[in-house]
């Protein structure tokens, strides 16, 4: 085999890599000065889609870390540029914030509940019972159904929050239709954050907290994969996986210097 060229633009997780629970993980402003100081491209992404990336800077400002909105890759924006390939112009019914509906108004998609194209699953910490019920209904007769990402569950300080892919498991129970994810593990998400950049995959890498979401997509979509054990994927559950990592390391503190 040849040795891979060396790594030119980086794609890193946010939650479990740069921050966890709203506090930096230490090495995070680091990386992030190193990055900036060479001039690589970069993007810092996240399966969250109830932020825009104003807002999710705004976030990471506060928290002492400096990353360009430009930077910043949401699985909101994936899903709106996979809809604008997919129909230009189009129609959706939305349960999900403010980073779902920006980005659909922004490639100029109607939100309605009236015969739309898509049904669009979204993050939300307010899901409701009348909206899921629409959306049933919706998809029943004949809307097209998307989730942003597969997520089942997300963190907070007080433990595990139902996400999006447990809430598109009861849509799917009622109308036996299941969603196209768009977020990670789907290499689409990655593909089209690397064409953001102008990056190409074999000179690009992907770090990430969780095996399943980060590395697979990472891995699917070509590049070289690095798994930090400050998140989700604990070092006993590696090797559970029928893939692995490029390379295994403590924390983002240890990529520092291979930027």
């Amino acid at each position: 085999m040849t040795e891979r060229r060396p790594i030119e633009s980086w794609l890193t997780d946010m939650d479990g890599v740069l921050i966890h629970e709203g506090i930096p993980i230490p090495g995070a402003r680091d990386f992030l000065k190193r990055l900036k100081e060479s001039g690589k491209p970069f993007l810092v992404l996240t399966n969250n889609s109830i932020y825009t990336p104003r807002d999710l800077r705004a976030r990471l400002v506060r928290m002492g870390l400096d990353v360009p909105e430009e930077n910043i890759w949401t699985s909101a924006l994936a899903t709106a540029q996979f809809l604008d390939d997919q129909r230009p112009g189009g129609t959706a019914f939305v349960i999900g914030e403010a980073g779902v509906t920006t980005a659909l108004h922004d490639i100029g998609y109607t939100l309605t509940d009236h015969e739309p194209d898509f049904v669009i699953l979204g993050e939300t910490r307010t899901y409701s019972f009348e909206a899921l019920t629409k959306a049933v209904r919706l998809i029943n007769n004949g809307a097209r159904f998307i989730a942003t990402n597969p997520d089942e569950t997300g963190p907070s300080a007080e433990g595990a929050l139902p996400a999006t892919g447990a809430v598109a498991a009861l849509i799917t129970a009622a109308t036996g239709k299941k969603p196209y994810f768009v977020g990670k593990p789907n290499p689409l998400m990655m593909r089209a954050g690397l064409n953001a950049i102008g990056a190409h995959s074999e000179t690009s890498a992907m770090i990430g907290d969780r095996m399943d979401t980060d590395v697979l997509a990472g891995l699917e979509a070509g590049m070289r994969t690095f798994l930090v054990l400050t998140g989700v994927t604990q070092p006993d559950e590696v090797d559970r996986y029928p893939y692995s990592p490029s390379k295994v390391m403590d924390s983002i503190a240890d990529l520092v210097d291979l930027i």
